[in-house]
């Protein structure tokens, strides 16, 4: 994304809202996409990256991309983009753990009625699908240097997606859990769970039913927001 313009973060409120100061001293309210705590993230006076729109319909022309965190690197704070992330990457054969599909469908509706965040069409008949839930991490940890942890509140919505992978898993098929490292400062995902041991249980159910669990970093460079590489996870 090369049209993202620079300001300075100063506050967020209402869980939607991020006030932002521009390089020319205007003050401007941002859309903040990522409802969550965003605990390690907020800070007044870091340095923030947003995407501007000319969309008459909107209500804020601007959509807060990035935030700073330490080392001068930048946190992932569009929870818009993770899903499109790995789509592209997938679709592009750019991870090796998932083969190319014949096609990709995005959110499709299980018997349960819940949702998946992708599907991977088999590119073979006697090649199992694979069923792909991501998650966004951007917390970093306070217990392990230079590792983000997931999640970073209580989510019985995570917990609950973790057991619709564990009984697609149960069932024969291919689920995996796809943690995508949302922050440059960091280089490792684990699991928080002293801040959420529900989910840590659903996870670990998961795990004993055969869900597999992925982690890759971003890559920002050139201006371009797209997978990078794979990293370790720790979840034990």
């Amino acid at each position: 994304m090369r049209n993202l313009v620079q300001a300075r973060f100063l506050r967020r409120y209402k869980r939607f809202f991020a006030d932002c100061r521009l390089a020319d001293g205007r003050e401007v309210v941002a859309h903040c996409p990522n409802t969550g705590s965003m605990k390690t993230l907020l800070g007044e006076g870091r340095r923030a990256w947003l995407r501007p729109s000319d969309d008459p319909r909107r209500k804020l022309a601007w959509t807060l991309v990035f935030l700073e965190v330490e080392r001068g690197e930048r946190a992932l704070i569009d929870t818009a983009l993770p899903n499109r992330i790995v789509a592209e990457a997938v679709l592009a054969a750019a991870v090796p753990e998932l083969p190319a599909p014949r096609g990709l469908r995005r959110e499709p509706r299980l018997a349960s009625g819940g949702r998946v965040d992708l599907f991977l069409e088999p590119a073979a008949e006697d090649h199992p699908g694979t069923w792909v839930e991501i998650k966004n991490v951007t917390m970093r940890s306070a217990r392990v240097e230079n590792r983000a942890d997931f999640p970073d509140a209580v989510t019985s919505r995570g917990a609950r997606h973790l057991d619709e992978l564990r009984a697609l898993a149960e069932a024969g098929e291919r689920a995996l859990q796809f943690f995508l490292l949302g922050r440059g400062d960091c280089d490792r995902v684990g699991l928080a769970r002293e801040i959420d041991p529900a989910y840590a249980a659903a996870l670990q159910r998961a795990r004993d039913a055969g869900v597999e669990f992925l982690a890759y970093d971003l890559d920002l460079a050139e201006g371009l927001i797209r997978l990078g590489r794979r990293v370790p996870i720790d979840l034990d």
